[in-house]
């Protein structure tokens, strides 16, 4: 069984944006509604986004293969295609592994 972390939401980020920088609120939901335009539209055009210290946000190829249906129980091909994906960085991963 996975064990549950506490998440934080878009609304907890933009507050503590909003208190360690000094910034309204509204001015940062607007910076970060606008960062993860950025990163969701070059995803779809395959470009990746390199943020130095943090990872890589990229589209990543995947092969078809067969899945299963389990409601039909039959099998189907699952076509080739694109999808999300983030690579973090070297910093970040030995930052999460210390704790």
């Amino acid at each position: 069984m996975f064990k549950l972390f506490n998440a934080l939401t878009k609304l907890d980020l933009i507050k503590k944006i909003a208190s360690n920088t000094g910034l309204d609120r509204s001015e940062v939901s607007i910076v970060i509604e606008n960062l993860m335009y950025e990163i969701k539209d070059s995803i779809v055009k395959k470009n990746s986004v390199y943020l130095r210290g943090f990872g890589t946000f990229l589209a990543k190829k995947k092969a078809k293969k067969m899945g299963r249906n389990i409601t039909k129980n039959t099998a189907i091909l699952i076509p080739e295609h694109f999808a999300p994906y983030f690579k973090p960085s070297k910093s970040f991963v030995n930052k999460v592994k210390e704790k």
